[in-house]
């Protein structure tokens, strides 16, 4: 497992779609260009939401982590 340089963290456990992408989306305008976000997710929903946020908005999903019932995204903000 790395080891990330997180800027800041979002939790967003118990959230339903749309709302874990639409509060990343909030979140990434946040941190600087090159930062990294780091998710808690509870919505399934997100393993499909988030790559395709991810291919529209040219930030890049560094890695998903499943850790029991909960997503763990790392986000790095490339625009």
């Amino acid at each position: 497992m790395t080891e990330h340089q997180v800027a800041r963290e979002f939790d967003a456990s118990g959230l339903r779609c749309p709302m874990p992408v639409l509060k990343t989306k909030k979140e990434m305008k946040e941190i600087e260009v090159g930062e990294i976000l780091k998710v808690i997710a509870t919505d399934i929903g997100t393993k499909k939401d988030f790559p395709a946020w991810a291919d529209r908005t040219g930030n890049e999903i560094l890695e998903l982590r499943e850790e029991d019932d909960k997503l763990v995204w790392f986000l790095k903000r490339k625009k």
